[in-house]
Formats: C-alpha cells, structure tokens, sequence
C-alpha cells in the first residue's frame, strides 16, 4: 500500500491510540495524522502533549456518535486512510451501562464507514483499519488458542458491541468493497492506560500501600502484550495487510490474573526498595465478574508468517518499563484521576 496521506485516528486521545501516535507521528513526518476523540473519562491529552505542536499533527474535538461532526472533519482533513481506535472498552462499565458502548463500538463504526464509503471531500480512499479485541471470541478451556476462523461467542455487552462492529466492517468490504482490516489483539498493557485496569491499578496501589483487588480465585487467564508492540503491529497490517483481512495480534504472553499482581507486586518492591510480601499481603479477593470468560489466548501465526511481525517485549521487561512509567509520570496520574474515576473505583470494588 502507498503510505497514507492524511490518517484520520479516532480515539487517539485514550490509550492505544495515544501511544500509537506518540510513535507515528515523529516517525511518519510525511503523513498528516488528524485525532479525533471526544475526550470522555479515559481520554487525556495529556497523552499526546509531546507531539501537540508537531506540524503533521491535528487534534480535532468531536465524538463519532455525530455524523454531522464526522462529516465536517472530513470536508475539512480529507482524510484517505482511517485508523479505529475509538470505543467504549471496559467491561465492568458495559455490565453496569450497556448504552454507550453500543452507541460509540456500533453507531460510531457506522458513521465512519459511512463517511470513508462516501468520500466526504472528494479524498481518495485508501485503506480503513479495525482495532477490535479477542473478546468477542468468547473464552477458551484450560487448552486452544483464538484463530482468525473462531467462532464468534461474546460474553459481555462491551464484547458484543466489538463483535456487531467487525461484523460491520467485514459487511462493507464485502457489500461495498471498501478496503478494510481487522485486528483483534489480546490484553495490552503499558504507559497512559487508565487507571481502572489490572495492570496499572495495581501498580497504583500498590506504589500507593492500597489494596490489590483481584476478582475471584485470580485464575482466570489473558495473553498479555506490551503496547508499543501491538502498534507496530497496526502500522504493519494498516500499510501491508491484504484488504478484506483479519490478523490476530498477541503477545504470547499467557498468565493467571494472580500470576500478574504477583509479578507487580514484585517489581514494584525491586523499584522502591519496599518488602515484596508486604505488597503480596495487600491482595484482596473480589466478587467475581458476571459472565467472566476463563482464558484468552491468541494464535498469532498469520500476522507472523504473512507479515512478519512478532512481539519484541516479554512479559517481564514490558511489565518493568511500565512500572518504571507510572513511577516517572506522577503529573500524569494526577491529572487523569478526576472525581469520576475515583468515584468509579469505589462503586466497583467497595462492594465486593
């Protein structure tokens, strides 16, 4: 594929997209990128101040729900290429309010699709690219892996809503013929995540001596993979992908939601001279989640094979550079803690 001309990144304010364009804007000084983000709870643009004042670099305010803020974006940007980070993703907040993330993962898709198909602006339209999850593939026994062939099986309202949205997607390559991808990735950690996630929850708390709530026994299981590695791999379908196409992106990375607080438990201790069993006895056993899938793991030999990428980060040295992140980016912190997220965790959790 030709490199794009002007990227439209919806959602590049939260936490993939954030760091995606930290990444691509400084390395792709030829391509306009134009984030578009509503900046609800977990969007901070803060996350993007370091390439704020760069010149192939947009922020536009607007929310994907509105067609008539889409339409004006694209009249004015004329985007060729669109890269869809933008949705509601926490799955506790589906189970509590199912609303919103049917309006932003499907109405929001919808209205994006619908502006590259017609062509607001007259820009040529060049690739539009997914970023789905391996939710929407259900949850797996003690052994398999997540294909690009599995059977769709969500379990929550959020991993229905990614589900209703790759179908669309697929919809209008088959129907209209518009070139699209698909990515389904597995748990992504690293900088500039929100704070209501395992991992940097627990890295909060426990820099912060609060306690570590893991739901159930702790032995339900992710694939986890280091943020700057799931970029690479959007950049590398988005430009050399095969329209039409899905990739699976994971980290191989495969651990027990316990086996994960242990290690940053122990990690957190390393960075700040602190007892690790001090941090262990800070773990505290929550009500579990409805509908909680058991495993997720992904089978990432096509994009390795037809692509040729794979993760460069382990576990373990991805787990260091975030923990060593929150340490270094208290500012940060301060200012994605509003009332609301406090709020939040108190509601989810002091109940249990």
């Amino acid at each position: 594929m030709q490199l794009p001309e002007t990227i439209l990144v919806s959602g590049g304010a939260g936490f993939i997209g954030s760091n995606w364009l930290n990444l691509m804007v400084p390395r792709f000084p030829s391509c306009r990128f134009v984030n578009i983000d509503q900046l609800t709870y977990a969007g901070n643009l803060a996350s993007v101040d370091a390439i704020g004042s760069e010149s192939n670099y947009r922020f536009e305010h607007g929310d994907i729900r509105d067609r008539d803020a889409i339409r004006r974006i694209w009249e004015q940007h004329k985007p060729d290429t669109v890269v869809h980070f933008a949705a509601e993703s926490h799955v506790d907040r589906s189970i509590s309010g199912p609303t919103d993330f049917i309006e932003t993962n499907v109405v929001g898709t919808l209205n994006l699709l619908e502006a590259f198909r017609g062509g607001f602006g007259g820009a040529q339209s060049r690739r539009f690219h997914h970023i789905s999850t391996d939710e929407v593939y259900g949850s797996l026994g003690d052994t398999g892996l997540f294909t690009e062939e599995t059977r769709y099986d969500p379990s929550s309202p959020y991993s229905a809503s990614k589900a209703a949205s790759d179908h669309l997607v697929r919809a209008y390559f088959r129907t209209y013929g518009l070139p699209v991808t698909i990515t389904n990735y597995s748990n992504n950690y690293g900088p500039r995540q929100f704070p209501e996630k395992l991992i940097p929850l627990m890295i909060l708390n426990a820099m912060e001596g609060k306690p570590l709530p893991v739901y159930g026994n702790g032995a339900n299981v992710r694939d986890w993979l280091y943020v700057d590695d799931h970029c690479d791999a959007i950049w590398t379908v988005l430009t050399e992908g095969t329209p039409g196409e899905t990739y699976n992106v994971g980290g191989n990375a495969e651990k027990t939601n316990l086996d994960v607080v242990h290690s940053i438990c122990r990690i957190v201790a390393e960075e700040l001279g602190k007892d690790s069993q001090e941090l262990l006895e800070l773990i505290s056993y929550v009500k579990d989640r409805p509908g909680h899938d058991f495993r997720y793991a992904i089978d990432a030999s096509k994009i390795r094979s037809e692509l040729g990428w794979e993760p460069k980060e382990t576990f373990e040295s991805g787990l260091r550079k975030t923990v060593r992140w929150y340490l270094e980016n208290t500012k940060w912190i301060d200012q994605v803690r509003s009332g609301e997220y406090r709020r939040w965790i108190d509601q989810n959790y002091s109940q249990r």
